[in-house]
């Protein structure tokens, strides 16, 4: 059976057997598909639907669009796969893709490698679970659909590019376990590509240059980060940080010490990301809540113009 693939980390891309799918260029249709695909555990309501992406319009004209826009993703798939059922499911209330549809997500495949990390009893990572985690990092070619700034993307773009970040951080870990400085090295720059005034990376990366016996990379590497903290955030680099420079710079480092803050930045990231997560519940929460309260208002509008 054909399968369609989604990839949405970086430029979106829809295609079914490597042949594009043609019918989805109208900008409000990929969104919700892409909506509905980020939120496939759950149906979504018409109402929630309309109000989000055609909030400027009036009620009427916003369920006329959403309409159309069904119509022509479920037109754009249908001609593209061919399925036994539609792969976007609607009724009168609900919309939202078949559970059983066979659709390849790069996203999905992304969030179950993070979740299997935060299922560690331990912060070793097993020889399968490192493999996991690196064909994730390398799925994150870019930003969730770099060029789009509705608020809904720019929220779970941030979601995933803190789950980005972790992933990188336990690999960073079990590089150092390992004694694989050259994969700790590559791990930390694709971490300081996102995040460039990351000040611990640039800390783990100039021990991790230092016990690959690069010393003269470690201090380079100081200096890189006190001009982008500078510029970046206007500040200096912390104390911890300095006295790691002096320690480099005087010769003083002796064997390859962990970093103190090391082992609690996992827990430190899986917090943000769980207040993320609480936002977004709370987000969609509200959103619903004021569907319910247009709708209740319009059935009472009508019963006093019936009177």
């Amino acid at each position: 059976m054909k399968e369609i693939t989604i990839r949405l980390l970086g430029r979106p891309c829809y295609t079914v057997a490597e042949e594009p799918i043609h019918g989805m260029e109208a900008r409000k249709v990929q969104e919700l598909f892409i909506y509905l695909l980020l939120h496939r555990a759950h149906p979504c309501s018409r109402e929630a639907l309309a109000a989000m992406l055609w909030g400027e319009r009036d009620e009427t004209h916003a369920k006329k669009y959403l309409r159309q826009a069904l119509w022509q993703l479920q037109g754009a798939l249908e001609r593209a796969y061919h399925p036994h059922e539609p792969v976007v499911q609607v009724d009168n209330e609900w919309v939202q893709i078949h559970p059983q549809a066979p659709i390849w997500l790069d996203v999905e495949e992304f969030e179950l490698a993070y979740a299997s990390l935060r299922s560690g009893q331990n912060n070793s990572l097993s020889a399968e679970q490192s493999d996991a985690l690196c064909r994730a990092v390398e799925l994150y070619e870019g930003d969730l659909l770099e060029g789009w700034y509705q608020d809904w993307c720019i929220f779970e773009r941030e979601r995933l590019l803190q789950m980005y970040l972790v992933m990188l951080d336990a690999l960073i870990d079990h590089a150092e376990q390992t004694q694989d400085y050259a994969g700790g090295i590559h791990f930390c720059e694709l971490a300081l590509r996102k995040d460039p005034a990351r000040e611990r990376t640039h800390r783990r990366l100039m021990r991790l240059y230092c016990a690959a016996g690069n010393r003269s990379a470690a201090l380079r590497q100081y200096e890189l980060c006190v001009n982008l903290l500078q510029r970046e955030l206007n500040v200096g680099p912390s104390k911890s940080t300095e006295a790691l420079y002096e320690q480099i710079r005087s010769d003083q480092v002796d064997g390859y010490p962990r970093s103190p803050e090391t082992a609690s930045d996992l827990d430190e990231m899986q917090a943000v990301l769980h207040e993320l997560s609480r936002l977004r519940s709370t987000l969609l929460q509200t959103l619903q809540q004021m569907c319910d309260h247009i709708d209740r208002m319009e059935k009472l509008m009508q019963r006093r113009l019936a009177l």
